[in-house]
């Protein structure tokens, strides 16, 4: 099992350019559609964690799903195959790109690259909508995170959006608890 983990995140990670949020779809499909390791709520709880914590979501959601798949040993093997390719195709870039960047078609690949994750993303975006809980509650804090975090985006504030999550996270609980003290479901 262990093999078989290292080596699919190996494969990802090789080939899912645009780093974590680019992954999870193809993590998501591999997990939960090919192998059936994992469930799509169990997933989306994965990458709620792995945003949460400190680190590259990428490395994150690797050891967390290593850990679910196959413990501890899972966990080291999933991470060491998400951190390999790119450890190595660091390594080679970094002795490589000073000489290329300057070429017109390494800059057109970054720019295609670019809008690639972007679609990534974005699909990873409308997946954990459609699995995430709805309501006019939801809606008014996704908003309000949107407006916020762009409002100090745009006004050039240094703040961490790590305080947005935070948040975000109190006023959900606070809200759960309230609505489990009038007696509803959350």
């Amino acid at each position: 099992m262990c093999g078989r983990l290292f080596l699919m995140m190996l494969y990802i990670s090789a080939f899912t350019f645009g780093g974590g949020y680019a992954m999870i779809p193809v993590i998501e499909k591999e997990m939960c559609e090919k192998h059936k390791w994992l469930k799509g709520e169990e997933i989306l709880d994965i990458f709620a964690i792995s945003e949460s914590t400190p680190g590259p979501i990428a490395i994150n959601s690797a050891t967390f799903v290593g850990y679910r798949v196959a413990g501890v040993i899972g966990a080291a093997c999933a991470t060491f195959g998400v951190v390999l390719p790119s450890f190595v195709i660091i390594s080679v870039i970094s002795l490589v790109l000073k000489e290329f960047s300057q070429y017109q078609g390494v800059q057109y690949a970054f720019m295609g690259i670019r809008a690639g994750v972007l679609a990534l993303v974005i699909k990873a975006f409308i997946s954990m909508y459609k699995k995430c809980p709805k309501g006019l509650f939801s809606y008014i804090i996704i908003g309000s995170a949107f407006v916020v975090s762009t409002f100090i985006d745009i006004m050039g504030i240094n703040v961490s959006v790590i305080y947005i999550i935070v948040a975000c996270a109190l006023i959900g609980l606070i809200h759960s608890v309230i609505q489990r003290k009038r007696g509803k479901d959350v």
